[in-house]
């Protein structure tokens, strides 16, 4: 009974493929440009849950009608005067 290769795929690209497109990126990159990028990234995030938990403590305040500006007034645009030409 011959035995058969077992592909592992991500995706619809091999192990293999990953591979070589992460050394195209190290070598394009650099290891320290690709390093400070994830910290960066990290950086983002731990600033975004931080800015969520802010959110979360603040109480709820509702603000009076009488405080929020009035958004529903519209202004109807300027009337387009045609200028004819001699």
């Amino acid at each position: 009974m011959p035995l058969q290769k077992k592909e592992t795929s991500v995706g619809n690209f091999s192990v293999m493929h990953w591979i070589v497109v992460a050394v195209v990126a190290l070598v394009l990159f650099g290891r320290g440009r690709i390093s400070e990028t994830m910290g960066d990234f990290g950086k983002g995030i731990k600033s975004f849950r931080k800015g969520m938990t802010e959110v979360d403590d603040e109480p709820a305040t509702a603000q009076s009608p009488a405080t929020t500006p009035a958004l529903t007034q519209q202004v109807a645009p300027a009337p387009v005067t045609r200028v004819e030409q001699p």
